[in-house]
């Protein structure tokens, strides 16, 4: 019997044309550049990298807001360029960065929350504020904000406010686009235990990007890091922290907080600069910035190869031999 995959997208790139200079001709920027994975559902897949590198168009092309350029994406099958809008939507819900702008400042919180249900049009003004009141508790707001407005509010009720508003219409699919970054650390511990909370409770499958691999490591089940719209390495949360392989995995996770204050951070990055993705580096564009960088990296792509079973790299000093970050 043949398995077909909760969500397959298959060497996904996506290109725009823009100006490298006022005066210069439009050329093409790669944002995305074949980008492959397969995502089982229930899981929670974890994105990672810079900014810049892509995770951000990668998640418009998953809600449908931006064609692929390249490659295909199929939920269980289905091209998502052949489903209707409200079907993507009914499967596809996001939660953004920011809750102080993702939030119409104009309306009342029960009508944000119960705008899905509103543009379906599948239920009563009864049944609409049963579920928004449902969904309140689950979320952990008090019922006494429905009539606010999110000026009124704390930025982590905001995000629950947002949230709320993402799973009301019980999507399968939810893409959290860093929805923990603009709060603060106290705060980000709450809500970012409120997500592994209702993933395990509605059954979810989260595709988490973030910048911050510590925040990653407590919710993702696998971790994909990209850099410059390329995936260089992909492999579960336990075998990339434990043995990371490619240079800027390594970098990644040698930037992260520490819990001794005393003990210093070492920048591991020959950090001559993001490099300017409408004229990449030859070969790994990861190489000016790579300490172990060699001629092979400066004229050679490297493949995302399987170098043990479920770890993919894409580098060309495929060893094990690096000495352990902890």
């Amino acid at each position: 019997m043949n398995f077909t995959p909760f969500l397959d997208i298959q060497y996904v790139s996506r290109s725009f044309r823009v100006k490298s200079s006022f005066w210069g001709p439009k050329r093409d920027l790669w944002a995305v550049k074949e980008f492959s994975l397969i995502i089982d559902k229930g899981k929670v897949i974890g994105i990672v990298g810079e900014s810049g590198c892509g995770k951000t168009t990668l998640a418009k092309m998953l809600l449908g807001l931006l064609p692929p350029t390249k490659g295909n994406i199929l939920f269980e099958g289905q091209p998502i360029e052949r489903m209707k809008r409200s079907s993507i939507t009914r499967r596809v819900q996001p939660i953004f960065q920011d809750p102080y702008s993702s939030l119409n400042p104009r309306k009342s919180i029960a009508s944000i929350i119960s705008l899905p249900l509103v543009a379906h049009g599948e239920w009563s003004r009864e049944e609409r504020r049963g579920k928004v009141m449902e969904m309140m508790d689950l979320v952990m707001l008090p019922r006494r904000v429905l009539a606010c407005y999110p000026n009124q509010l704390s930025g982590g009720q905001r995000q629950r406010v947002a949230i709320a508003r993402a799973l009301i219409i019980k999507p399968d699919f939810v893409i959290c686009d860093e929805p923990t970054s603009a709060l603060d650390v106290s705060v980000q511990s709450q809500i970012l235990n409120l997500l592994i909370q209702l993933h395990r409770d509605l059954n979810l499958t989260y595709l988490f990007i973030s910048h911050n691999l510590t925040i990653v490591e407590h919710i993702a089940d696998i971790i994909v890091v990209m850099y410059l719209g390329r995936v260089v390495e992909k492999a579960t949360t336990e075998t990339l922290f434990c043995d990371p392989r490619h240079p800027y995995t390594r970098t990644l996770l040698a930037s992260m907080l520490l819990p001794d204050p005393e003990q210093d951070i070492k920048p591991r990055i020959q950090d001559k600069g993001f490099p300017n993705p409408i004229d990449p580096p030859s070969g790994c564009a990861f190489h000016p910035r790579c300490p172990k960088a060699r001629a092979l990296c400066m004229e050679t792509q490297p493949e995302l190869l399987e170098v043990e079973k479920g770890h993919y790299l894409a580098c060309h000093r495929n060893e094990t031999s690096e000495p352990p970050l902890y």
